[in-house]
């Protein structure tokens, strides 16, 4: 700034000579040179505070040249434009520009300055003062260049990033964000963020974006939600998004940073059905292995079937009271057995059915007997005795009842295999709860357990202990499990063989009420 001083003269006049010395010697303390320019002569007359902030001795800043020598020569026009000015116009000016001093440093100068005309027009008195604004202007850059290391760090953020106040108005709209929307960043300052909600919902979803008048409201704040944008052609995406609160003196302000889930859905789908498909592959390779025992065990009542319905022909022949009552006896176990043959069939369908994956609330006792049906066909024949211990505790499980089947027929087979060779076949399944919330099956056999090379591996892809094993059984049965919210794991048991346990969430009383 330059503040003019008054002469000597007039200086006598108001004040007397202690009082002017007292004031230069305060604004020398403080950092502020005071000058005035003799305009018939161009002489120049400072304070010393002048010469520490040009850096050079008082006597090289005696007139305009001088003082215009020691500024920086990008500044220059600018100060030189702006005295000449003053000088023409009269009044006051104030210039902000560089000085570069004998030893390179350059720092920044805020001039002011007062020019009086006289009637004539013609400026007869010039005065000002000086001072550094040095540490404001780096404040000032610095601050310019941490806005812009800020602004690039959010330009380059994959997350959309929208400020907003209580009443939602929007402030800031970041580049993703405007590739997000595909609005302009000014085009939708201002505007309320419930431009970007579709409107059946935007009355909950903008509670999301700006919670407004509930401030801190911890349902809203840091809380991942998944929610519906609007993009301006009037599509609609699913978005996942997390708001924050900040102040700012006594405003509000919420910044939503926003993930687009069409692609990670889209992903999710693809992978849902890649996984339902090797599933279903599974289920078919499983009954191929079990093509032979099932037919076996079909054959029994078929061939029953065949044995009571000739019987019946032969009673029909002579028929009396006796004959027939022995007819329809036969007749009674023909049905049971047709009956015993639908249920094989049924299950088999179902089992190798594709169908969409759906959990409902399943008992774990028919999750546990139908598999034991289907997986330990002809077992008895091979001198395999299975044993099922159900806690009553353990009664319903939510689950995916044909695929939670599956991995339960995948663990009993390999149990089943696993026996071949030894002398003690035993097969036991055990259901109980096991803390909140979660229920669990167990699979234990008496085979030889599991090899030590392969236990930390069992549940990779492509690992097996079978030798005609393609190893994807177990790996199939995990990913099922852990879809479901549960845990699959192996261990060795106190006969010497393998237990297999798989977790599934359970069902609550208020669940079941709600579903029925």
């Amino acid at each position: 700034m330059v503040i003019a001083d008054e002469s000597p003269a007039t200086s006598t006049n108001a004040l007397d000579e202690s009082t002017v010395e007292e004031l230069r010697h305060t604004l020398d303390e403080v950092g502020i040179c005071v000058w005035s320019l003799d305009i018939a002569t161009g002489h120049v007359t400072t304070s010393p505070t002048c010469a520490r902030l040009f850096g050079v001795p008082m006597e090289r800043l005696t007139n305009f040249a001088d003082i215009q020598a020691v500024v920086h020569p990008i500044d220059r026009p600018l100060r030189a434009d702006a005295i000449e000015r003053a000088l023409n116009e009269g009044g006051r000016y104030e210039i902000d520009y560089r000085v570069v001093r004998p030893d390179g440093r350059v720092c920044w100068l805020r001039s002011r300055g007062n020019v009086r005309l006289d009637a004539a027009k013609r400026p007869f008195h010039l005065r000002g003062v000086v001072m550094s604004i040095d540490e404001q202007k780096r404040a000032e850059i610095e601050l310019r260049a941490s806005e812009a290391y800020l602004c690039s760090i959010l330009d380059t953020v994959p997350e959309a990033m929208i400020v907003s106040d209580e009443a939602g108005a929007i402030h800031s709209f970041s580049s993703a964000a405007e590739r997000m929307f595909g609005f302009i960043s000014d085009e939708v300052l201002g505007l309320n963020v419930r431009m970007l909600i579709p409107e059946p919902v935007s009355g909950e979803h903008v509670r999301h974006l700006a919670p407004s008048g509930n401030v801190g409201e911890p349902r809203f704040i840091g809380k991942n939600r998944v929610v519906t944008g609007r993009r301006r052609d009037g599509t609609t995406f699913p978005m996942e998004l997390i708001v924050g609160e900040m102040r700012s003196g006594e405003r509000v302000f919420f910044t939503a940073f926003i993930n687009d889930l069409t692609e990670r859905q889209r992903a999710e789908a693809r992978l849902r059905d890649l996984q339902s498909e090797v599933a279903h592959m599974s289920r078919l390779s499983e009954m191929g292995e079990m093509a032979s025992t099932l037919a076996h065990e079909l054959n029994q009542p078929l061939g029953a079937i065949a044995n009571y319905t000739e019987g019946c022909r032969r009673l029909l022949e002579r028929p009396d009271v006796a004959s027939i009552a022995r007819t329809i006896e036969a007749l009674d176990k023909t049905a049971k057995q047709a009956l015993r043959a639908g249920q094989i069939i049924r299950r088999l369908r179902e089992f190798i059915a594709r169908g969409e994956t759906e959990k409902k609330f399943e008992p774990v006792a028919c999750l546990v007997e139908e598999a034991r049906a289907l997986a330990l066909v002809g077992a008895g024949e091979q001198g395999i005795s299975a044993r099922i211990i159900l806690d009553p505790s353990a009664d319903t499980v939510l689950a995916d009842r044909v695929q939670v089947q599956q991995v339960l027929i995948n663990l009993m087979r390999n149990a089943r295999e696993a026996m071949q060779q030894s002398d003690r076949r035993e097969l036991t399944i055990e259901a109980r709860p096991i803390g909140p919330g979660f229920a669990e099956i167990a699979v234990s056999d008496t085979g030889p357990g599991i090899a030590a090379e392969v236990a930390d591996r069992l549940f990779l892809p492509f690992v097996t202990t079978k030798q005609t094993g393609m190893g994807v059984g177990l790996s199939i049965c995990r990913t099922i499990v852990e879809a479901h919210g549960g845990r699959l794991t192996v261990e060795r048991n106190a006969q010497g063989g393998a237990t297999f346990r798989l977790t599934l969430p359970t069902a609550l009383k208020e669940d079941l009420s709600d579903a029925g």
